[in-house]
């Protein structure tokens, strides 16, 4: 027997779930690998450090592990809808991953541009796994970025970076979800800021969410960025950030003003956390249970510093939002943990061992 799905289940995908605030139609061609639908996460050793009700939304149950989804859904969608054959991105990982399956989803070629020696494993065999044509180019994120926008304006092709307004449209999805779940916008929200797009994003959902009538507050909007790759922050460009969190390792976001504007207007800033404060972080959440990426737990890191600032008022309601999956970026895991140690094939070793016996 089969059972009808209801239309605004998180299972048809972002599209379909929230079609009427998205610039799709009737005859748009719905690409999708069912991306949204992530759930929220109550941390209770976050909440009683910080004193507040904090909240991990955590993108990396996506499709492909990452928020990258949700905008890639309905960037591909657009793509094929306007008769496009190719797409192109540059990647420090989790958007080339993402638009090679959507990519192969809908049947388009699909051109990355990674940065030399940049991309976490994890990543790169994605891409390759959905049969993208990868090249490494003798440069970093910015370089290959500003290579991608003269390929999208001098031939057919249409690029699905952050920069591609859908790409935001989709990715805005995120705060749907929160309010949804919450039941109103959470007072703080807290995220990583690479390319900026995804700030920038969230703060669009949330004022949407708001003439809408699904939530009569907006939060405060924080961003944070790795200490060594914090153009924002710093007011200039960066022409070789430095960070082990590949995925924010950006030296000039695409969607500065964005992520600027989303600070500015919600009372909320952009500041930065050092590499040894992300893995901290990183390590907290995997001892919580919650595996994600380095660049994930910037926002973690960032929390704690809103927290010794005095920004976090008692009781508060913050959303963390953690953008990709451990599984991403296993290097570090295997890194920082004991290495297997051998033991008799018997039981009362193993206890011995274990300190149960």
């Amino acid at each position: 027997m089969r059972t009808e799905i209801p239309a605004d289940s998180p299972r048809l995908g972002i599209i379909r779930r929230y079609f009427d605030r998205l610039p799709v139609s009737e005859s748009t061609p719905i690409v999708t690998l069912h991306e949204g639908g992530t759930p929220l996460i109550r941390s209770a050793r976050l909440s009683e450090e910080v004193d507040a009700e904090v909240w991990l939304k955590y993108e990396g149950l996506n499709p492909t592990g990452s928020f990258k989804d949700r905008g890639m859904t309905v960037a591909i969608s657009k793509a094929l809808e306007d008769g496009s054959r190719a797409v192109v991105c540059a990647s420090t990982g989790n958007t080339s991953a993402s638009a090679a399956a959507y990519a192969g989803r809908a049947g388009l070629v699909c051109a990355v541009l990674i940065p030399r020696g940049n991309v976490a494993l994890g990543k790169l065999s994605q891409a390759l796994a959905h049969d993208a044509r990868v090249l490494e180019i003798d440069g970093n994120f910015d370089v290959a970025l500003n290579l991608t926008k003269e390929m999208a304006t001098a031939y057919p092709i249409t690029l699905v970076n952050s920069v591609n307004p859908h790409r935001i449209e989709g990715q805005k999805t995120g705060a749907f979800e929160v309010v949804e779940d919450l039941g109103r916008a959470p007072d703080l929200h807290v995220m990583p800021v690479g390319n900026a797009g995804n700030i920038t994003a969230y703060w669009r959902g949330y004022r949407e969410a708001q003439q809408a009538g699904w939530s009569g507050t907006l939060p405060k909007m924080y961003g944070f960025q790795a200490a060594g790759a914090n153009p924002i922050v710093r007011g200039e460009a960066m022409s070789d950030p430095r960070t082990v969190a590949t995925a924010i390792r950006i030296g000039n976001p695409a969607s500065w003003s964005g992520a600027s504007e989303a600070a500015d207007s919600s009372g909320g800033a952009i500041g930065s956390v050092r590499d040894k404060e992300i893995v901290e972080a990183y390590r907290n959440l995997a001892a919580e249970g919650i595996f994600v990426e380095l660049a994930s737990a910037a926002g973690v890191a960032g929390l704690r510093q809103l927290k010794e600032r005095g920004l976090v008022p008692p009781g508060a309601t913050v959303t963390c939002v953690l953008t990709g999956h451990g599984l991403k970026d296993p290097d570090w895991a295997i890194a920082g943990a004991a290495r297997p140690k051998l033991v008799p094939a018997e039981v009362r070793p193993i206890l011995q061992e274990l300190e149960l016996a």
